[in-house]
């Protein structure tokens, strides 16, 4: 059984299948993912590009020995039934529209088999819950479903994956409590400019055991090194999404950071790594390698060069670390989604009332909601 590894490449870079930055050609994409012995883990998940995702990947992944490599792969959204609701994408697989309970496992276990002939392997390494509701959270069928493709070697490990937005924050450690005997993995948002929230699930992932994988670890490219105008972005790029401003005030706090990332001799994207990978839980790192607009944007090859070589030693002290994440703190800076104090309205995919039992999950763990889960004014 293979763990992922420290560094990890997902099918979400390249800008082809998720919009960050410019699309490769397949040659380029296709050395971009292929694991080899710097990097040998790679994620994919079965909704991007209607499973185009798990195809390329699999070219990708031809010739190489099965034992050669770690394969992440994710289900939870349904777009063999469901129907794409524009931005918001297809719907989860546990949408009451689409399926009860009692059809879970099945659906589960069609997805993965699905996703793995794709990809042209017979085995995940690591299977991960895709972005799931309240449901996906919290149902016992769910989570049998999950144990079940494990038991019947379609994956050797099963965690889970909150998203696409930051948030979920109760929601995991929820999780975590529920079913952490089974979790092995699970996937959050955390990098030295969003600390917050992710910071707050690391100590339940600690005390259940589960293994963390980071991603936006890049902060939507920025210590990567070249995004320096957000007019340069594409119509189309994810990031057109965030605050205005938010490349400038980022830079800047980047430029407090480069005299720790020199003293160390990393560049701006390794440092990042490197203060992740320094929380206990945190086990490996899968930044989204960007193609940036411009001539003189970096080529994304040297980008994944640079995570290639990122020092197998945690470099930064303790003090630096919190230097860091003092310098990058954003707490309150966002809405999140997921439970919340806030929500207003029915329920939706993501986002649910707080309710009795995760307001006692939240005293239990010291946080305050209305205080720790909130956007500050």
């Amino acid at each position: 059984m293979a763990e992922p590894t420290r560094t990890a490449v997902g099918t979400w870079s390249g800008g082809r299948f998720m919009h960050f930055g410019e699309p490769l050609d397949d040659e380029r994409l296709l050395a971009l993912l292929r694991p080899d012995a710097a990097i040998r883990t790679v994620l994919t998940a079965d909704a991007y590009g209607a499973g185009d995702a798990d195809r390329l990947l699999g070219r990708a992944l031809r010739g190489l020995e099965r034992d050669d490599y770690v394969l992440v792969g994710a289900v939870g959204h349904d777009f063999y039934e469901g129907e794409r609701e524009g931005a918001k994408g297809f719907p989860r697989f546990t949408d009451p529209r689409l399926r009860g309970a009692g059809d879970y496992a099945s659906y589960l276990r069609r997805a993965t088999e699905a996703s793995l002939e794709r990809c042209g392997v017979d085995r995940f390494d690591l299977l991960l819950l895709h972005n799931p509701d309240r449901i996906g959270y919290t149902s016992e069928a769910v989570w049998n479903g999950m144990a079940a493709l494990r038991d019947a070697g379609l994956t050797d490990l099963i965690g889970v994956a909150p998203g696409p937005a930051n948030g979920f924050t109760l929601d995991l450690i929820d999780c975590f409590e529920r079913f952490g005997e089974r979790i092995d993995w699970a996937m959050v948002i955390l990098n030295p400019l969003e600390p917050w929230p992710g910071e707050l699930v690391l100590p339940a992932a600690v005390r259940h055991d589960v293994k963390l994988i980071t991603r936006v670890v890049d902060y939507g490219g920025l210590f990567g090194g070249d995004l320096r105008d957000p007019g340069t972005l594409g119509e189309r790029d994810h990031r057109k999404f965030r605050p205005d401003g938010w490349v400038q005030r980022g830079l800047e706090r980047i430029a407090r950071m480069e005299a720790i990332a020199a003293r160390h001799a990393l560049t701006p994207l390794q440092l990042a790594c490197q203060w992740n990978l320094a929380h206990e839980p945190v086990a490996c790192v899968a930044p989204t390698l960007v193609q940036e607009a411009g001539a003189d944007a970096k080529p994304v090859e040297d980008k994944r060069a640079e995570l290639a070589a990122l020092p197998a030693d945690i470099r930064l002290t303790a003090a630096e670390v919190q230097e860091i994440r003092a310098i990058g703190d954003n707490t309150g800076s966002m809405a999140l989604k997921g439970a919340a104090v806030t929500h207003e309205g029915p329920e939706r995919a993501d986002a649910w009332p707080l309710g009795e039992s995760l307001a006692a999950l939240a005293a239990r763990w010291s946080i305050d909601p209305a205080r720790d889960l909130v956007k500050h004014a």
